[in-house]
């Protein structure tokens, strides 16, 4: 059964929306309405959500915002937007942060229905058994070696030395129409391991299934990512994502949280689809041919790491310290050191910080120089509770403080400890506590 989340600062659109899916027929478990951005990251965060629908224009927080940063949180959610606006340069942004679809104000019904019945079609919960599974690919995937000449000179062009990078561009551009001219690269690697339920893969199946994890790739970066795909060595898919100019001096979106983005959810399609185990490497992003080689290696070394956290899958080179006079790694007493510094410094930015309105992973990432994917992993691992939680936490305890001390009304400690609306902060506080605040206070 599917959660939907419906976002809209117009209650009755939230309300009319619910109605619909509730004697649609369509299998959801549970129908969330929010009234803003923020309303909505907080069911983001605390629920697990399949669908969100959103409006694109809503007070403090737009829909294209909420939706970048629903991503971050959850990559794989899937997003419809509805907009009053049938404007293509907010279609095109919408799509191009990964929406699914664009719905025009006011809504047709059954357009609607449709839109999210493919949108959930398309998500099939669970992985299958894994002979179930390979037989299936047997029957229906007729693969297609990716060419081997193509393959070779991309891992060519990775290795080469920069005499020689021109003229492997040429022959791939002669050869393939391969257009390799940047500036900017990254490169991500995604290191294929054993079936999940531990099973030995026969050579031949383990090349089907590598062709399948390739083609999970192209699908998820279709025709929005400037890129080349192909096979690495040993069971290791590359991705040499590039960038021009202009599009990389578009600064409404982080260009490595897009690029974490796709890591998670490369790792999750894997797994859930194909039933493998994967880690993946990510690079940082440079401009120059001139480094092509650089950020291959360090996509490369990026999967190392998971040597050092066995229980973390997507790895971002940026976010480890390497040696400042060398490329050695560090001890592992340098690593302990380093992590600790991060989550200590990140809970302190919280204490500071955590009735701010507007705080979001991100932020607290940045201000600590790591990406919000490892600043997750590391708060857990050291805390024992997710991020979000230890900001709920902090929330929860001060308007308990308020309510029992002094004769504050909802609305102003609502205002105080960090939400905007005082029934949002009234629902929150109900699920942590078990009671409501005016129960609390009498």
């Amino acid at each position: 059964m599917y959660n939907i989340l419906i976002v809209d600062d117009e209650p009755l659109i939230c309300e009319g929306l619910t109605r619909l899916l509730s004697t649609s027929g369509i299998n959801i478990g549970h129908i969330y309405n929010a009234h803003s951005g923020y309303e909505a990251l907080d069911y983001l965060r605390m629920e697990d959500i399949d669908l969100l629908v959103t409006d694109i224009q809503m007070g403090s927080m737009s829909g294209i915002e909420l939706m970048q940063q629903a991503k971050i949180i959850k990559p794989w959610v899937q997003v419809i937007i509805i907009s009053a606006h049938e404007t293509f340069q907010y279609a095109q942004l919408a799509i191009r942060f990964g929406a699914r679809d664009y719905l025009i104000k006011p809504l047709n019904s059954e357009q609607f229905l449709s839109s999210v019945r493919h949108v959930l079609l398309h998500m099939d919960k669970g992985v299958r058994d894994q002979e179930e599974l390979m037989s299936e690919l047997r029957e229906h995937f007729r693969m297609r070696e990716p060419q081997q000449d193509r393959t070779a000179l991309l891992h060519r062009l990775l290795v080469a030395a920069n005499g020689e990078r021109e003229s492997v561009l040429g022959e791939l551009r002669r050869r393939f129409g391969i257009e390799l001219k940047g500036p900017y690269y990254a490169v991500i690697k995604m290191k294929l391991g054993l079936a999940e339920d531990g099973r030995a893969v026969s050579e031949k199946d383990g090349r089907l299934l590598q062709y399948a994890a390739l083609n999970i790739a192209s699908e998820l970066l279709d025709k929005e990512w400037d890129y080349e795909s192909f096979y690495d060595t040993g069971h290791t898919i590359c991705i040499v994502i590039q960038w021009d100019e202009k599009r990389y001096g578009d600064t409404s979106v982080d260009k490595v949280n897009q690029l974490e983005m796709i890591g998670r959810s490369l790792h999750f399609n894997v797994r859930k689809f194909l039933g493998l185990s994967c880690v993946v490497g990510i690079s940082q992003i440079l401009k120059g041919g001139e480094f092509l080689g650089e950020v291959h290696t360090q996509a490369d070394k990026a999967i190392r790491w998971s040597r050092e956290f066995k229980d973390h899958y997507v790895f971002y080179y940026g976010d480890f310290k390497w040696g400042t006079m060398s490329e050695e790694e560090p001890t592992d007493d340098e690593i302990a050191e380093q992590n600790n510094m991060i989550v200590e410094r990140s809970r302190q930015y919280i204490q500071q910080n955590y009735a701010q309105k507007g705080l979001t992973l991100n932020e607290v990432a940045q201000k600590n120089h790591v990406s919000p994917n490892y600043l997750s992993y590391l708060f857990k691992k050291n805390t024992g509770c997710n991020l979000w939680e230890y900001v709920i936490k902090l929330r929860m305890e001060e308007s308990k403080r308020l309510i029992l001390n002094t004769d504050l009304r909802r609305y102003e400690i609502s205002e105080m400890v960090g939400y905007e609306s005082p029934e949002h902060f009234s629902k929150i506080f109900k699920k942590y506590f078990g009671m409501s605040p005016s129960e609390m206070k009498k």
